[in-house]
C-alpha cells in the first residue's frame, strides 16, 4: 500500500480518534504553542466516560479545560514543567510535577520509565514522500512519539514545515484528524518599553564576544539581548528554542553560524516560539534545523560550542549564589527546563558565558516591593543552579563575576547589583550570616 492510501486510510475525526484511550492509559501530549487543540478538546468530552487517565506533557500554550476540578478523577496532569494554565491545578494538587532536567524529559518516555499507550501529536501535511514535518515543536516530542504504541496525529494546513531532525511517516500514525487552525502566538518581547528589562539586556551584551554561539531561554529578557547585538560579528544559535528576535539578526546578517563548532552555518533548537511571522520564516527554511531535545540540551553537546553564551533567569538569588528558578518558596510555579543543561554546558565551553539574568526587585499585587537577591532563599525554595555552577549573575544594576569567589567576595558582589533600597538591609543580614 503507498503512503497516500495509508492517509488516507486513517483518517478519522477528533472524537473517532480518542476512543482509542482507555481508562488507566498515559498519553503523551505535546506541547508549547503545538498543543493539539480538536484532539485535546475532544478528549475533555470523552473524559467522563474515563477513569486515571494520565497526560504528561511540559509547558503547553492554551486552554486549561482538562484540568478542571469536575475531572479529577477521569483525567490527571503530570507536568514536568509548570505552565500557568496548570499552575493553580499543580498548586491544589489536582494535578502532579514531576521535577526533571529538560535534556532528560525525551528519555523518560524512550527508555520506558514513563511508558506511553498513546501519543497526541500536531504535524504538518506530508511531503511528496509521506513524511510530515513535527513543526515548531520537535524536541520534546520525537523521541516521546516514536516510544508510545498509538500515535494520534493533528494534521494542520498551517503548521509549518521545519527541517533537521523533525520528520514522522505517516505510516507511523495510528489515526489522522485533519485540522486547519492558526497556531498560537506567543511574542516573547514585553509590551511597551520596559527600561529595567533594557538595562539587564545591555549589560548582557556586554559578555556576548564575536562569534558566540547563544542560548536564549523563554521570556522577555533573552529576546530584549537581541537589540544589543547588531555590533556583533558572525553570532550563532544552539539554543532548547528562539523567538523572532533572530530574524532581525540574520536579516542584518549578524547571525550567520559562520563560527560554530557543531551545525556551521545553522540555526539549531528543539521547539520555537513566536508569532505567525517567525512560523512563516522557519518554514521550508534551511538555515534552521529542529533537533531532539536529549541531543539540544545535553550539556556534553553545548560544550562542544566554542564561545557558548547562557542566558537564563531565576526568581531569586541568595548571597552564596544559590539560584531559585522553579518554585516560590514551597509552592512550585515553573520547573528546572533547560537552565542547568546550559549554564553547565557554558561553562565547559572553551570561551563560555554563562548567565543568569533577573530584575534585582519584583513588586506583589498588594504594593509590596520585595529584593529578588536575598540573604537565604525562602523556606522550601528550590535549587535550580547551584552555587558551584554559578558564574555570572546580572540586574538592571550591573554584573556579578561569582565564579572562583570566596562567600564574602560573592555576598559583596552581589549587594552591589542589588537594588539600592535593599542594600543596607543586605549587608546587615551578610554581616550576622558572617557571610561579610
Amino acid at each position: 500500500m503507498d503512503w497516500t492510501s495509508q492517509y488516507q486510510s486513517r483518517i478519522v475525526s477528533a472524537q473517532e480518534a480518542v476512543k482509542a484511550v482507555k481508562s488507566g492509559n498515559r498519553i503523551f501530549m505535546t506541547g508549547n504553542v503545538s498543543v493539539p487543540q480538536e484532539t485535546l478538546a475532544a478528549l475533555v468530552k470523552q473524559a467522563p466516560n474515563l477513569r486515571d487517565v494520565e497526560v504528561c506533557q511540559a509547558l503547553t500554550v492554551g486552554s486549561a479545560d482538562y484540568v478542571k476540578p469536575d475531572l479529577e478523577g477521569h483525567l490527571r496532569v503530570n507536568t514536568m514543567f509548570i505552565s500557568p494554565n496548570v499552575r493553580k491545578a499543580v498548586q491544589e494538587g489536582r494535578a502532579d510535577f514531576t521535577p526533571v532536567l529538560l535534556s532528560e524529559f525525551p528519555l523518560l518516555f524512550k527508555r520506558g520509565i514513563l511508558p506511553v499507550d498513546a501519543a497526541f501529536i500536531h504535524v504538518s501535511r506530508p511531503d511528496e514522500h509521506g513524511f510530515c514535518s513535527l513543526g515548531v515543536e520537535v524536541g520534546l516530542t520525537k523521541s516521546a512519539a516514536e516510544s508510545a504504541r498509538i500515535i494520534i496525529a493533528e494534521v494542520n494546513d498551517q503548521m509549518p514545515r521545519t527541517l533537521g531532525d523533525s520528520f514522522i511517516h505517516v505510516s507511523r500514525l495510528n489515526y489522522i484528524v485533519p485540522v486547519n487552525y492558526p497556531i498560537p502566538e506567543m511574542p516573547m518581547a514585553e509590551d511597551g518599553d520596559n527600561e529595567v528589562v533594557e538595562k539587564i539586556a545591555g549589560h548582557i551584551a556586554e559578555l556576548i564576544p564575536d562569534g558566540a554561539t547563544m542560548q536564549m531561554g523563554i521570556g522577555a529578557i533573552p529576546d530584549a539581548v537581541l537589540k544589543y547585538l547588531f555590533d556583533k560579528k558572525d553570532l550563532g544559535v544552539h539554543s532548547e528554542l528562539f523567538s523572532d528576535g533572530v530574524i532581525e539578526l540574520v536579516e542584518r546578517g549578524v547571525l550567520t553560524s559562520a563560527r560554530k563548532s557543531l551545525h556551521p552555518g545553522k540555526i539549531v533548537a528543539g521547539f520555537i516560539l513566536g508569532t505567525k511571522k517567525l512560523y512563516d520564516w522557519v518554514d521550508d527554511n534551511a538555515l534552521i534545523e529542529l533537533h531532539r531535545t536529549e541531543y539540544i540540551n545535553d550539556p556534553f553537546v553545548i560544550a562542544q560550542n566554542e564561545r557558548m553564551v547562557a542566558i537564563n533567569s531565576a526568581i531569586e538569588v541568595d548571597l552564596t549564589g544559590q539560584v531559585c528558578a522553579d518554585s516560590i518558596g514551597p509552592k512550585f510555579y515553573s520547573g528546572i527546563g533547560g537552565q542547568l543543561d546550559f549554564i553547565y554546558g557554558a561553562s565547559r565551553s572553551k570561551g563560555g558565558v554563562p548567565i543568569i539574568a533577573l530584575p534585582s526587585a519584583t513588586t506583589l499585587r498588594d504594593g509590596t516591593t520585595l529584593s529578588r537577591i536575598v540573604p537565604m532563599l525562602k523556606q522550601g525554595a528550590g535549587v535550580v543552579t547551584g552555587r558551584n555552577h554559578v558564574h555570572y549573575i546580572v540586574t538592571e544594576y550591573g554584573i556579578a563575576d561569582l565564579y572562583g569567589k570566596t562567600i564574602r567576595q560573592r555576598a559583596k558582589q552581589l549587594i552591589g547589583i542589588a537594588h539600592p533600597d535593599f542594600r543596607k538591609d543586605l549587608e546587615r543580614q551578610a554581616a550576622e550570616l558572617h557571610f561579610i
